[in-house]
């Protein structure tokens, strides 16, 4: 178990390398192909489509080559996706080779979230958090070596960190044996029902059936707690990425700032994701999974409203660290949440709502790239307190629901 989360852990920190990379360099790549800011929506917009479809194609893929069969699909895609980028091809291939990459990523963390979410009933929150640590890491890890390739003319070669460190994953997921989950890892449910019920026999005490008619389990009240959820994941995944692909363009529309420097707006608000998601998960088991949803929403909310009025840049630094830092568990604690109020569901859900959030993902940056190029930035910056606002209600809805 141990040497699944790790590994787990490991492929979320390259998905962190993967979900900013873009967004680290897109004002130079954008200067690069003389594109507006629509267009880098657009490129934005594609590679979240690829995730969705990562995402919803991920079971189909596993049921032909097994949960580890997957991620090695999924992370060899990603490896040539973020390869072929280096090569900065005509601004027509980029958006084949941003649905490729999404569609890595995005199936890399349905499969794994889902293996997680199955296999530990107890502390799930810590185990989610920790591989959100690492993909906090990542993340912020992108942007801090982008700002010096930027600043040599070589950002191209940020593609290529992600690219190596994917493979270096590959690696690890193609060689590793994980003892008792071998089977569940490698089981393929289209093979013959003696075969699948012997390798279910033996992993029945480390991970719970739930789902195998292929029927969706919710019934009643799940279905409202279903669809709340699945906007909520919609609104804050799309929030998360509108922040961190446009913010580095905010400050420089903001505050003058050069494309090096805002580069490394990124990693100040991944620092405090990063840090914030040390403690979340034991935060909350200790107050409860509804109420850390509800508080964090609502500290988002305040910032978001507050950042327009931030005219400093050390002031602007300090909401952003702060928005970092509560909205560092808000994904985690509210994927864990959304499978406790749905009991039975706990191999569906997760896939469900992290294909919501890869919707959300594509389409709100989608948005904001359109509102950077034809509103003012306090409005874009309004745009997305607006998001945090109905997130914030979202949460109160599920608080007095659940």
């Amino acid at each position: 178990m141990k040497k699944l989360i790790w590994i787990g852990c490991l492929s979320y920190f390259v998905i962190g390398l993967a979900h900013v990379v873009l967004g680290s360099i897109l004002p130079v790549l954008l200067q690069h192909y003389d594109r507006s800011y629509s267009a880098g929506g657009e490129l934005i917009f594609s590679q979240f489509g690829g995730f969705l479809a990562g995402v919803l194609v991920s079971p189909l893929l596993n049921r032909r080559f097994g949960k580890r069969g997957g991620i090695l699909i999924a992370t060899g895609l990603l490896v040539c996706a973020e390869t072929a980028y280096a090569f900065l091809p005509p601004w027509g291939w980029m958006y084949v080779i941003a649905i490729a990459a999404g569609f890595g990523f995005g199936m890399i963390e349905a499969v794994i979230g889902t293996i997680i979410i199955a296999a530990i009933t107890e502390g799930t929150a810590i185990a989610m958090s920790r591989l959100e640590v690492l993909f906090g890491v990542g993340a912020l890890l992108m942007p801090l070596a982008a700002s010096p390739l930027i600043a040599a003319g070589s950002w191209r070669l940020a593609f290529l960190i992600v690219a190596a460190f994917s493979l270096v994953s590959l690696l690890f997921w193609a060689k590793s044996s994980f003892g008792p989950l071998q089977r569940v890892l490698d089981e393929r449910p289209s093979r013959p029902a003696a075969a699948a019920a012997s390798a279910d026999a033996a992993a029945s005490a480390t991970v719970p059936a739930a789902g195998k008619s292929g029927r969706l389990p919710y019934k009643g009240k799940q279905w409202v707690l279903l669809g709340l959820f699945i906007v909520f994941f919609f609104l804050y995944v799309g929030t998360e990425m509108s922040l961190v692909n446009f913010m580095p363009a905010i400050f420089i529309a903001k505050l003058g700032m050069s494309e090096a420097a805002a580069a490394l707006t990124v990693t100040f608000f991944w620092l405090a994701m990063s840090a914030g998601r040390l403690f979340a998960g034991v935060v909350a088991e200790r107050i409860s999974y509804r109420i850390y949803v509800l508080i964090s929403c609502f500290a988002a909310l305040l910032l978001l409203v507050i950042f327009p009025f931030a005219e400093h840049r050390i002031a602007a630094f300090a909401v952003i660290l702060l928005l970092g830092l509560f909205m560092s568990g808000i994904f985690s604690i509210a994927l864990v949440f959304a499978s406790k109020l749905l009991p039975g569901a706990e191999e569906s859900t997760p896939s469900i709502m992290i294909a919501s959030g890869g919707i959300g993902g594509a389409v709100l940056p989608l948005l904001t790239g359109w509102s950077m190029d034809h509103m003012q930035v306090a409005q874009t910056s309004g745009l997305l307190a607006a998001f945090a606002a109905v997130l914030f209600l979202l949460s109160v809805a599920a608080w007095k629901i659940g």
